[in-house]
């Protein structure tokens, strides 16, 4: 992927404001659009996808989901799974 404005991060802020930011991504000619998400966030990445999909640009299709698992180390030195979750988007 040598594009990474493409990329958006869902995160905690309200599902809306990601949906916007997908929205002005494919106004602004991106073909594709990649949602990655970690955690608590992917349930939000996935409400993301179909609230663009289904209200806003019916034309966009789901072009790839793929989810995984990232080992992060803690500041206490203990490692956890966290899961991940990335959604391509595409006219």
């Amino acid at each position: 992927m040598a594009e990474q404005d493409n990329v958006i991060y869902v995160g905690r802020k309200p599902t809306m404001n990601y949906v916007l930011a997908v929205i002005a991504q494919f106004t602004d000619g991106k073909k594709e659009v990649h949602l990655r998400a970690r955690g608590r966030a992917i349930s939000r990445a996935v409400d993301v996808a179909e609230v663009v999909r289904r209200r806003f640009m019916q034309d966009i299709k789901l072009k790839n989901v793929e989810i995984g698992t990232e080992e992060r180390e803690l500041q206490d030195g203990r490692k956890v799974n966290v899961s991940t979750i990335h959604i391509v988007l595409a006219k």
